[in-house]
């Protein structure tokens, strides 16, 4: 998660850097009061995970739609030199961040885990390489960060062009891959249910399985994931596949991996926080829980 994402109406996901609080931007509530000190020692310079759960208990205490953001006490030289992007971009929603504090929010940012690779972006399909965002490789860990993402896409990125090009030398075979049939599936009359559950899927991840877990949401989101899952299931069964289905079918299937995932996991670990377990389990060596294979759909569709 992202702990200062642009809170306004017109703003489609603007990321207020963390180089912002770096250079002294100091993080208030509604009534002006500097709250991070009563979370960390670091203040608003602590790491991300931190100042997001911070932020988010403050809204949820105080009954406030956002917090802010303020490094006003700067020059407006030094902030439009430093900050170009972010100082216009604000200035086109009407927020001068030189002179006044910028409404923030936590978003979802970047998807700490996904496709299973080596360092060298194999994966278990042959044929199939994963890199950078797109894949967990074990480097990155608890917080997915500017510095450990850009080494995966750095060393992974290049240990996957020499692993490919030897393969182009080698010239192994393609893969044999089968026509895709279509079945009795027809064209659909009823898109609107694809966008429907799309928010559904959406909704039920943020509100249970976002920035603080407990058992008890994630028990919840799971049984409304599982439900959401048998729609889609029956959804793309009965009409022609598009790429919104596919890509509505793959996002329910990964939110069921990552509930179940977060429910065997007993420990609160960056970005993972649960309320009843908020606390590291050191255990050595440590307990795997990644799920591969959920249930009733998604592997056992594409084999079909």
């Amino acid at each position: 998660f992202h702990p200062t994402c642009l809170y306004h109406p017109e703003a489609k996901s603007f990321l207020i850097s963390e180089a912002v609080r770096g250079e002294g931007a100091v993080l208030i509530n509604a009534a002006g009061e500097s709250f991070m000190e009563r979370y960390d020692a670091r203040g608003s310079l602590a790491p991300r995970d931190v100042v997001t759960r911070a932020i988010d208990n403050e809204i949820k205490t105080r009954g406030d739609r956002c917090v802010y953001l303020d490094i006003a006490h700067k020059s407006a030289r030094f902030i439009r030199k430093r900050f170009p992007n972010i100082y216009d971009t604000c200035l086109k929603f009407g927020i001068d961040m030189a002179r006044h504090p910028i409404p923030v929010v936590p978003a979802a940012h970047y998807f700490c885990g996904g496709v299973e690779a080596d360092i060298n972006g194999r994966t278990a399909l042959p044929g199939l390489y994963a890199c950078g965002e797109a894949a967990c490789t074990g480097l990155h860990g608890a917080n997915r960060l500017a510095s450990n993402s850009l080494l995966e896409a750095l060393v992974c990125g290049y240990n996957l062009a020499q692993d490919l090009s030897r393969k182009v030398v080698a010239r192994e075979p393609r893969l044999d891959i089968p026509a895709w049939t279509y079945g009795d599936a027809v064209p659909s009359d009823e898109a609107v249910v694809v966008e429907h559950n799309w928010n559904e899927v959406r909704t039920c991840m943020w509100d249970y399985v976002g920035i603080v877990r407990t058992n008890k949401r994630l028990e919840r989101a799971l049984r409304r994931i599982r439900m959401l899952r048998q729609e889609i299931r029956q959804y793309y069964l009965a009409y022609l596949v598009t790429a919104d289905t596919l890509e509505l079918r793959n996002i329910a299937d990964v939110a069921e991996l990552v509930v179940r995932s977060a429910m065997l996991r007993k420990e609160s670990r960056g970005l993972h926080y649960t309320l009843d377990y908020p606390d590291q389990d050191n255990r050595t060596p440590p307990r795997d829980t990644c799920i591969v294979d959920p249930p009733g759909g998604g592997v056992d569709d594409l084999k079909a």
